[in-house]
């Protein structure tokens, strides 16, 4: 048997393998495809202090290897969660981790503080870099000075483990990923989402009712990976790499560039059961490589 277990911060995982935040609802929906509690942790759809409706429709659109999405942090609010989702996955066998958002940082503070309450929720994904609403969102990611506010400020009211997602829209992310490390952050995961748009040429209007909207699926893979290489070899923190993950391959390529874990985002929505078939397929590469543990590849990319 092989040990594919890895540490983010005080967080321990089964494997490494994760479901980013907006592919794979409360995980709940999924369980009729595959074992849920199977997976190292489950990301839940973001959460803000306040119910929104997100974006007007249209707000997804496909593009060649890849999907737009505008939907806009819809959900109902960080009580209604945990007076009525908290209940009903609490006691899921893996981790649940609240990725969580905000207009403003008292915003983040106020839903982190209350999630910190919650004895079955070891972590939070704090969102910096969501490109699909108008007020924060992205805007917390794209500088050293907002980012390391956002998280020295929620550092301070929770006390789990503070995982914090970055925007990739930025000229340098290793600039980004240090300010929130030296900030409080336990551990980084990016990519989130490149700011893209689709054009409807009969029509002559934009795809999406946002005009721009969040590039996700296999066409930002190499991008994630470039920076998953650089923000690894920056950082002292563990590093969550996600961005176009659909097979084991994939997911063994992040964690050769640095990478202590993955999530799978778009993949979900194209096969349910992808992230059982990507920890079966780590565990395969690693048993035909001779491999003992999943953390004798984390970071082996020879250059």
């Amino acid at each position: 048997m092989v040990d594919l277990k890895v540490n983010i911060g005080s967080l321990q995982l089964k494997n490494p393998v994760m479901t980013a935040s907006g592919t794979f609802g409360y995980g709940t929906e999924y369980s009729d495809f595959i074992d849920i509690s199977r997976i190292g942790g489950i990301i839940v759809k973001g959460t803000t202090v306040r119910d929104r409706q997100g974006n007007p429709y249209p707000r997804l659109a496909e593009t060649p290897s890849g999907m737009l999405n505008a939907v806009g942090l819809q959900n109902k609010g960080v009580d209604y969660f945990v007076n009525n989702i908290y209940p009903t996955i609490k006691d899921i066998d893996t981790n649940i981790i609240v990725n969580v958002s905000g207009s403003e940082v008292a915003d983040y503070v106020a839903t982190a503080e209350k999630l910190n309450e919650l004895e079955r929720i070891p972590a939070i994904e704090l969102n910096i870099s969501c490109p699909n609403v108008k007020e924060g969102g992205m805007a917390f990611g794209t500088s050293c000075v907002s980012a390391a506010k956002v998280v020295s400020e929620v550092r301070k009211a929770y006390k789990k483990t503070l995982i914090v997602k970055l925007s990739p829209n930025v000229t340098n992310i290793s600039e980004i990923a240090l300010a929130v490390e030296a900030a409080g952050a336990d551990s980084v995961s990016l990519i989130n989402t490149l700011l893209g748009m689709a054009i409807n040429a009969k029509t002559r209007r934009p795809v999406l009712s946002t005009v721009t909207g969040g590039l996700s699926g296999p066409a930002v893979k190499p991008v994630a990976l470039r920076m998953v290489w650089q923000v690894a070899k920056a950082v002292k923190i563990p590093v969550i790499g996600l961005g176009g993950i659909m097979t084991a391959t994939d997911a063994i390529e992040f964690l050769l560039a640095g990478a202590t874990a993955i999530q799978i985002g778009t993949a979900n929505f194209i096969d349910p059961t992808v992230s059982i078939k990507v920890i079966d397929g780590i565990e395969t590469y690693l048993k035909e490589n001779k491999f003992n543990s999943v953390s004798d590849i984390i970071g082996a990319l020879e250059v």
